[in-house]
């Protein structure tokens, strides 16, 4: 195998030379200007090391691969009980889609499509101000990453809000099942800025680290945590692609509308991977490809 920094400049050299890049989530304005023509990828290795290809240090908006970092939380707050709330298996729909949320009468299928982001966020306020749950979510990513510079961009939160008429009424709904403790709008306001943490893909690797459970990692996640949470990110982190990405890569990754895409061999690496263009099912489109290309070269896989 050749050595993982010559892999990473062969991929960041084939995305380049296959010049597919995929579309920005358009319905997002603060996202949707965004050039899509770019590529970082970061690899943090069991041994400390850190390999990275492309604009490793450009922040980007992580998107719904903050909903990874707010089920750690809830996890890590209110344990098991987020279960009787939200589902675990995958939905074979659009992330925003609110065909099983009304079949099922408003219990979501997991916590990665919206719905379910959505009510996680909620237990996770439980009782407290918006603020102090943005900052547990903040603070844990921050932890994990060994990083004080993550923060969340305001104009791409409100942003959010000013389009996010498919959120509202999937809060709605949810409120109308009785699965929703708060106002919607309190909800979704903690929900919206949570999604517009910025990251680069440095930090992003880092912070994956202890779902890898690699030796160096900061011990912030409980192992039997990081172990249901790589679960579910194999089975519905990429929403109706997941079991495409599965295929091709092998790997528990997670997806955000923003274009990253958080991937963890478990024990080997934790990858981060962000060209802002997104497939038809919302998740990276040239990421996917470098995954994959990643992969076949490493043979990394939990298969």
């Amino acid at each position: 195998m050749l050595p993982i920094e010559c892999i990473l400049r062969d991929i960041h050299d084939e995305v380049f030379r296959q010049d597919d890049w995929g579309v920005p989530a358009q319905y997002i304005p603060e996202l949707a200007t965004v050039s899509p023509e770019q590529f970082a990828i970061s690899v943090c290795l069991a041994d400390g090391q850190c390999l990275t290809a492309g604009a490793v240090d450009k922040p980007f908006s992580i998107q719904s691969v903050s909903k990874v970092f707010a089920l750690a939380a809830t996890l890590g707050r209110i344990g098991d009980q987020l279960w009787s709330r939200v589902g675990r298996e995958p939905s074979g729909t659009s992330f925003d889609s609110v065909v099983l949320l009304e079949r099922e009468k408003g219990r979501p299928r997991n916590p990665f499509v919206n719905a379910g982001a959505i009510v996680t966020t909620d237990a996770l306020l439980s009782g407290r101000e918006p603020k102090q749950a943005l900052a547990e979510t903040l603070g844990l990513v921050r932890a994990m990453a060994e990083t004080e510079d993550v923060f969340i961009n305001a104009n791409v939160a409100a942003s959010e809000k000013a389009t996010g008429a498919r959120n509202k009424a999937l809060a709605h709904y949810l409120q109308s099942h009785g699965n929703l403790q708060y106002d919607p709008d309190l909800t979704l306001g903690t929900y919206f800025h949570q999604c517009a943490i910025e990251m680069t893909t440095r930090q992003l690797a880092l912070a994956g680290r202890s779902l890898a459970r690699l030796e160096a990692a900061p011990s912030v996640i409980s192992r039997a945590h990081a172990r249901r949470i790589n679960a579910l990110m194999i089975t519905c982190g990429h929403y109706d692609g997941s079991g495409e990405f599965a295929y091709q890569v092998g790997l528990p990754g997670k997806s955000g509308v923003g274009g990253g895409i958080l991937v963890i061999a478990p024990r080997v690496a934790s990858i981060a991977i962000w060209p802002p263009g997104l497939n038809h099912y919302g998740n990276s489109h040239a990421g996917t490809r470098a995954a994959a290309m990643l992969t076949q070269a490493t043979g990394w896989s939990v298969f």
